[in-house]
């Protein structure tokens, strides 16, 4: 006999924060949630509430993130995540922004539009802090991507690519001419770093969401 409640179950979407796993082979290989497309010329962001996506504001500038961009389900930037980042600045008052952990996904393929899930592989990071809130950007692959796929670290990745992520995160947020500057990049760092932040945004989540 069918449960009652599994048939009611299928009648929602699950949220994508909270509904859906890191991934069975989390940090190696994690699910991840896909906000914006490189073409988007508005910022989507997740409402934590409805768990649907909604508008956040236009791109300021006309840079847009020449990745695909969301996060992981399940995590968290807290204590664990922000501990890490004062550890390898040497800043002291670095505190978790209180999101789920960023991710930016390399692949060849072209999206039309955002609100999807996709299996990724983890390659590095950027060690970033907005105010004095550590911001991480996981760098990941597509899984089985043709051009990608084969990438293991992030010192494979074209240079090029790198930069206009980084430019791209220090602008998004900065009007031309402002000082001092708001956003800072203190760090690119490999796949073992990455799946260590990715870890303890896990732990993250599980004591201070999932308690």
């Amino acid at each position: 006999m069918t449960d009652p409640q599994s048939n009611y179950n299928r009648l929602f979407q699950a949220h994508p924060w909270h509904g859906v796993s890191a991934g069975v082979n989390a940090p190696a290989m994690v699910n991840a949630y896909i906000e914006i497309v490189p073409t988007d010329a508005v910022k989507y962001e997740l409402d934590k509430t409805s768990g649907h996506l909604r508008v956040d504001r236009p791109q300021r500038f006309s840079s847009m993130c020449p990745t695909l961009y969301g996060f992981i389900p399940q995590t968290y930037c807290g204590q664990q995540v922000a501990k890490l980042s004062g550890d390898r600045t040497g800043a002291t008052d670095i505190q978790g922004d209180g999101d789920p952990m960023d991710i930016c996904v390399l692949t060849e393929k072209t999206f039309a539009h955002g609100s999807f899930f996709l299996l990724a592989k983890p390659i590095g990071g950027l060690r970033m802090i907005d105010g004095n809130q550590a911001d991480d950007k996981i760098i990941a692959i597509l899984d089985a991507d043709l051009a990608y796929g084969h990438i293991t670290e992030i010192s494979e990745c074209p240079v090029a690519l790198i930069d206009r992520l980084k430019h791209y995160f220090l602008s998004y947020k900065q009007l031309p001419g402002d000082a001092p500057r708001r956003v800072e990049i203190a760090d690119v760092y490999g796949r073992a770093e990455a799946m260590d932040v990715i870890t303890r945004s896990m732990r993250d989540y599980d004591q201070e969401i999932r308690k």
